[in-house]
């Protein structure tokens, strides 16, 4: 729940320098055997699974045409959700990684893809494949790390806003595109600037953006229920466009609070990390940051195979139906090297990453120190610390430090 180098017992402190140097050597030559073996299976993979979900995807839109009758309406809901997942998940993502630009198909390239949702490519590509995977969980250079609106770490200093952070988490799932497309243009940051102090690009990328969103808001709720206007089927088809963007924000965002944010991924301080990082503390770094969903192969192309979160943060760049393949050999690292992979079924890591946004919008030590004999008096401080004046919060911390160093000292007895 802290940073690496802050914590009593590194989980890297037996590492020789030589040791780091040797792990980056090898997974090195793993991503290596890939690339040599990279070829015609692979790219009838990708090309097998866009054919796949554009054909779901027609279908159910097709389905949705008489969605007035109620199996239409689930079936093609069901249908079109499964197909904007594919989309965003195993194709577009992975696609605009430049995992599939060896093939050198221009339908199916890096600088070619426009995804189906909020974010441009342009804008997605910069803000994840630039800066997060260059400076994975790193605190105050990764924004991913709570995409800038969440307490993620027990050295950000509280402060009572975070008590909203579980339903701004909830809004954002529900949202999670436009989320995303508000974070790739660090919108937060660029508006509470004057207007001339903003970043010049940032009125374009604005305008592209909001016609991106434009874009896709006319296709799913303007010309597809219009297309349903003839089979009295309007706003079945609208509310069905809605549910299924729905079903994939809630699905991608938790896939990557799973990958990024369950109890035991490690975060760390900028200033630990070396100005002339070397690939072998680069990779690390990711083996560490990273957490993979067990799971069946259905599963592993729904989450795009970022539930090889770990492969994938190691090797962004190599196809994702690699990943599978090369994890047991990963794996085999992390034991050779004592270190610990992170892996989970689904439902427990989500279950993980939420428990670290509840406790993490509390103030440190606050939950753990809370039973139900002393619940109303925590509930006080908690009131006290949230709404007084700065003698009164002060005295309410001092009283929940005082609390904490008990409890821990009881616990060494």
């Amino acid at each position: 729940m802290t940073t690496i180098t802050k914590k009593p017992e590194s989980p890297i402190a037996h590492l020789t320098p030589e040791d780091i140097e040797q792990i980056g050597i090898e997974l090195d030559t793993i991503r290596q055997d890939v690339i040599d073996d990279r070829g015609e299976r692979d790219a009838a993979y990708i090309r097998r699974l866009v054919d796949v979900q554009r054909r779901l995807e027609l279908a159910s839109r097709g389905v949705l045409l008489f969605s007035s009758l109620p199996p239409a309406w689930v079936l093609g809901t069901i249908g079109l959700s499964v197909a904007k997942i594919l989309e965003n998940m195993e194709i577009g993502h992975n696609v605009m990684h430049g995992q599939w630009d060896w093939m050198r198909d221009p339908k199916i390239h890096s600088t070619t893809w426009e995804w189906d949702n909020a974010s441009t490519a342009e804008g997605w590509k910069h803000s994840h494949n630039e800066i997060h995977h260059t400076y994975t969980n790193i605190v105050g250079k990764d924004n991913d790390l709570g995409y800038g609106i969440m307490r993620v770490d027990e050295d950000q200093r509280w402060h009572p806003m975070y008590l909203g952070q579980p339903l701004w988490n909830f809004i954002n799932a529900c949202f999670f595109e436009y989320g995303i497309a508000a974070y790739d243009l660090e919108l937060g940051k660029n508006l509470s600037k004057p207007k001339e102090k903003r970043p010049p690009e940032f009125a374009v990328n604005l305008k592209k953006t909001l016609r991106k969103i434009r874009k896709q808001a006319t296709k799913d709720y303007v010309v597809n229920p219009a297309l349903a206007i003839p089979t009295g089927s309007f706003l079945p088809t609208l509310t069905a466009n809605f549910v299924a963007n729905l079903v994939r924000n809630v699905w991608s965002h938790s896939v990557i609070m799973c990958g990024h944010f369950p109890e035991g991924v490690e975060t760390f301080e900028r200033d630990a990390i070396p100005e002339q990082e070397t690939r072998g503390e680069w990779y690390l770094r990711q083996m560490l940051g990273s957490a993979n969903i067990s799971g069946s192969k259905a599963m592993h192309i729904m989450t795009g195979n970022l539930s090889h979160q770990i492969e994938h943060h190691l090797f962004p760049d190599l196809p994702s139906n690699r990943y599978a393949e090369i994890a047991p050999r990963v794996k085999a690292l992390f034991d050779k090297y004592d270190l610990n992979y992170h892996e989970a079924p689904l439902l427990n890591q989500v279950g993980s990453a939420w428990h670290k946004v509840v406790w993490l919008s509390l103030p440190n030590g606050w939950l753990a120190t809370t039973n139900a004999k002393n619940a109303p008096q925590q509930l006080a401080t908690l009131y006290k610390m949230t709404t007084g004046g700065r003698k009164v919060r002060r005295a309410a911390q001092a009283r929940l430090d005082q609390l904490v160093r008990r409890q821990a000292e009881g616990s060494a007895a």
